[in-house]
């Protein structure tokens, strides 16, 4: 009989993994490694570029299998910067035995390097996968301005970020085209995209809470991005503004540059004085980021005033779904880094994302057993982001039907297309499973009904499947 706690704490000495192990950069100083120029200039845009880094260790059977992933399978183009390719495989160079085998394996790599193999063959896509799939779009009041929640906006202020994570939930709009999607584009000039934002929110005094977001504010000039902020604080009923930056952990040294730390601090100083709050949110999905970088990163922007730094991650298989991966991040970014876990998103349903998402039972399971170990203010909430209803802890719902996999939920307020219907706050709302997490009994209704139910949409499908379960409990009784 065992007395060991499931989950055996122990604090961990965050480590900068030794760059030079990778051919192309074996010569490079630890002056040049922390120029966010050098980083920015060096990052692994396409499959050359990666075997110049990797050197010839890097087996062919790797280099197709990603080829064939970004013609036929990706969402997003490769975009890697050297701060984030370092920390897959951290523990081996590419010459050591088994590197390969190792690199297929890396949680980092999963989600940033993505190959054709990783994905399901039998679903590769949910049959209600969409591009946008939380209808942002649909709910712009101006370009790039989602107003989706009564008192919380979200500026889309750029389209680019400095790096591309595989899994990313605005792959419509966000970065290059790839083979198998063709980026929406902003119509608007930057300019006039900011001006249309600005008068919004001046003329709707029930929008108090700002997300400063694109793609990655750490992609647009500090000055422009410090103008846009200053013109929040201009405004009267913003209390909250949340700057959205994956690059504080992928691209860390762009927040160490002096001009970026002085011009934090500046806003910062003006946000105290007018009684606002300005916090950093950063996307950090494996402990293996967290590096003595990413904490300097993170006590330089705690150092110039703002509010916090809190962590937005992403829910994958492979990556983070299991409860000891979890909790060896958060302890990472809380411990290490000083970084708030905040949130983990169950990953949306976009195309070819099926082998990454988990169940709303999954995530169940896995909040129940993160809890208890961390401080319940540091305490991440996994959260299903239900289209067209938001973000819900994932214990919120009003139904569960596991064998079809379709969860139920309810809203209590109305989004910026919904002010004229009357009954938005009656009725229950659909979210699906990851059809191979099912049932035999559930995967096979699925097999029969997916392309009818595609045709006809998600109310069809949804009473379908209610249908087909409360024939079966007649049945059963």
């Amino acid at each position: 009989m065992t007395t060991e706690q499931p989950y055996p704490y122990l604090g961990r000495e965050l480590v900068e993994p030794d760059w030079t192990r990778f051919p192309g950069w074996a010569d490079v100083t630890t002056e040049q490694w922390e120029s966010a120029q050098w980083q920015r200039a060096h990052c692994v845009k396409n499959l050359r570029q990666l075997r110049d880094v990797l050197g010839p260790g890097l087996d062919d059977r790797f280099v197709a299998d990603l080829e064939r992933d970004q013609a036929e399978r990706a969402t997003m183009s490769m975009l890697v910067p050297p701060q984030m390719l370092n920390t897959m495989v951290a523990h081996l160079s590419p010459s050591d035995p088994g590197f390969t085998e190792a690199l297929y394996a890396d949680g980092v790599r999963r989600y940033m390097l993505p190959v054709f193999t990783d994905r399901r063959t039998d679903w590769p896509s949910h049959p209600y996968a969409t591009r946008d799939s939380l209808h942002e779009h649909d709910m712009w009041v101006a370009e790039g301005l989602t107003h989706r929640y009564p008192t919380k906006v979200l500026a889309e202020l750029l389209p680019t970020c400095p790096q591309y994570c595989g899994h990313c939930t605005r792959m419509d709009l966000v970065g290059n085209s790839t083979p198998v999607v063709d980026k929406l584009k902003f119509d608007l000039k930057p300019v006039d995209r900011y001006d249309q934002m600005i008068d919004y929110l001046r003329r709707t005094p029930t929008v108090r809470d700002v997300v400063v977001s694109g793609g990655d504010v750490a992609n647009m000039p500090f000055k422009n991005l410090e103008a846009f902020v200053a013109r929040l604080l201009e405004i009267d009923n913003i209390r909250d503004i949340r700057l959205a930056t994956k690059a504080l952990m992928g691209l860390p040294q762009h927040w160490l540059q002096s001009e970026v730390r002085a011009g934090m601090e500046r806003l910062a100083t003006t946000a105290r004085e007018r009684g606002v709050q300005i916090a950093i949110h950063t996307h950090v999905n494996h402990a293996g980021s967290v590096t003595p970088l990413v904490a300097r990163a993170t006590r330089a922007m705690l150092d110039t005033g703002i509010r916090d730094v809190r962590n937005q991650g992403v829910l994958m298989e492979g990556v983070n779904a299991d409860a000891h991966t979890l909790l060896d991040l958060c302890f990472a970014l809380s411990d290490g880094a000083g970084i708030l876990p905040y949130y983990f998103y169950m990953c949306d349903m976009i195309p070819f994302s099926e082998h990454w998402r988990v169940s709303v039972g999954k995530a169940q399971d896995l909040q129940h057993a993160i809890m208890g170990y961390l401080p319940g203010f540091a305490t991440p909430r996994i959260v299903c982001d239900v289209p067209f209803v938001g973000k819900r802890w994932v214990h919120q719902l009003a139904d569960y039907d596991r064998e079809h996999g379709i969860s139920y939920w309810t809203k209590n307020y109305r989004t910026s297309i919904e002010r004229a219907d009357a009954l938005a706050l009656e009725r229950t709302y659909a979210y699906y499973d990851p059809i191979h997490t099912l049932p035999a009994e559930g995967q096979r209704w699925w097999h029969d009904h997916a392309a009818d139910d595609t045709t006809r949409g998600h109310a069809a499908a949804t009473a379908a499947a209610r249908a087909s379960r409360e024939a079966a409990a007649v049945q059963a009784g």
